[in-house]
């Protein structure tokens, strides 16, 4: 069955769509949120704060979503009080989608008088409107994927990959930045940072330290990009190493695009730079490979656990991923 064409002439139905906490599932959920406004959904996007940066590029609506219950509640059922004076038919259809799997995630909606649609998981199906059956252990992208067949009634195989979108905004902040540091020529970026963990374990490689080290002796200029709450960690951890700090996630994507290498832990921005066709060496310990690597034309993933790669074993891969046209 082909994918859904949308006709320009018809008008465009609004659709609240509630996003996963988390920078990678965002990325991973791209080519479903393509499939949805190609089948003529107008999408309302409620997550993180930083998903208007990280989704500058792209035309939809966004609404940071509180921590309470209370305030997401009132969040969402002020969007749909909007969003039925232009659409009246928007009460009495599916007029919402949770890629989140908890329970709360579909209770929210039900309480703000919203007819979701999700996966059947968290004992939640009496909330839902309507639901789709859940694979455990399958790969993120082709979960989100399977989520919108199922509302689509559209059985299109998913794509290998997610392809992020850089807005020109974005593109004139990295060269501003760059001037403002100082930075020329060729460069590695470093993500030694990992938010959260997987099944309690650490997604953090600790070799990234010796690695800069490395690389800086052999006259490769090193770039970072630190959050705010990753700051004091970077100067700490990795002297002589450029900051880039204060830097857009839509930039940050940018960056990676235009480095020989990105090396990264298990974490959003190795997502973001496999999904530009970014060099991209993945160093994994525990992450589940077939369930969350990243996907993409020029990426390398190298894992073991519970021994973690080498420093020399990352170093070797490195130099393979700069010498590999």
């Amino acid at each position: 069955m082909p994918p859904t064409q949308h006709s320009p002439a018809l008008p465009r139905k609004p659709l609240i769509v509630r996003l996963r906490n988390y920078i990678g599932d965002v990325v991973l959920t791209l080519p479903s949120l393509d499939r949805l406004h190609a089948a003529g959904y107008d999408l309302h996007l409620v997550g993180k704060p930083w998903l208007k940066s990280l989704l500058d590029a792209y035309p939809w609506s966004k609404t940071t979503y509180p921590k309470s219950i209370g305030q997401r509640r009132r969040v969402l059922a002020t969007l749909a009080d909007e969003l039925t004076q232009v659409d009246s038919g928007f009460g009495q259809r599916i007029n919402a989608v949770t890629f989140p799997t908890s329970f709360s995630s579909a209770l929210e909606m039900r309480l703000a008088g919203l007819r979701g649609f999700g996966f059947a998981a968290e004992a939640r199906s009496l909330l839902l409107a309507g639901r789709a059956k859940i694979v455990y252990g399958e790969h993120a992208l082709d979960s989100y994927w399977r989520l919108t067949s199922s509302l689509l009634k559209d059985n299109t195989p998913p794509p290998h990959a997610s392809s992020f979108r850089i807005s020109a905004a974005a593109d004139n902040e990295l060269r501003a930045a760059f001037r403002q540091a100082g930075v020329t020529g060729k460069y590695i970026v470093l993500v030694p940072f990992a938010g959260g963990t997987f099944e309690k374990l650490d997604k953090k490689w600790a070799g990234f330290p010796a690695l800069a080290e490395k690389l800086r002796a052999q006259g490769h200029q090193l770039l970072m990009a630190p959050g705010p709450d990753e700051l004091s960690e970077a100067s700490a951890n990795f002297p002589g190493v450029v900051q880039i700090a204060k830097l857009g996630l839509g930039a940050y994507a940018a960056m990676m695009r235009d480095a020989q290498l990105t090396i990264a832990n298990d974490t959003g921005p190795g997502h973001m730079a496999a999904s530009v066709d970014g060099n991209l060496l993945s160093v994994l310990g525990p992450t589940k490979i077939e369930q969350w690597g990243a996907r993409g034309r020029n990426v390398t993933i190298l894992k073991s656990y519970p021994e973690w790669p080498s420093v020399d074993a990352v170093f070797d891969a490195t130099r393979a991923s700069l010498a590999s046209p």
